[in-house]
């Protein structure tokens, strides 16, 4: 007996239930206006900022959290 979502192939002395999976709904956006985050450079501690130049949100070592205090004044 088979399911709406499989398919049962029989053979002379074989059964194989092939089971149908589809994907189920996608979450939201990662952002309003579309923007992709470019994480490929990240690092320990790194800090998500917008690059206005590249146009997407990033995760390098050009913002982390050691180097946004070295020479703050906090």
């Amino acid at each position: 007996m088979s399911s709406p979502n499989q398919v049962v192939v029989s053979q002379v002395s074989d059964v194989t239930t092939v089971e149908i999976v589809t994907a189920g709904p996608q979450g939201p956006a990662f952002s309003t206006s579309n923007t992709s985050l470019d994480d490929s450079n990240r690092v320990n501690n790194s800090v998500v900022y917008f690059d206005s130049t590249a146009g997407t949100f990033k995760a390098d070592n050009t913002r982390t959290v050691e180097n946004l205090v070295d020479g703050g004044n906090f």
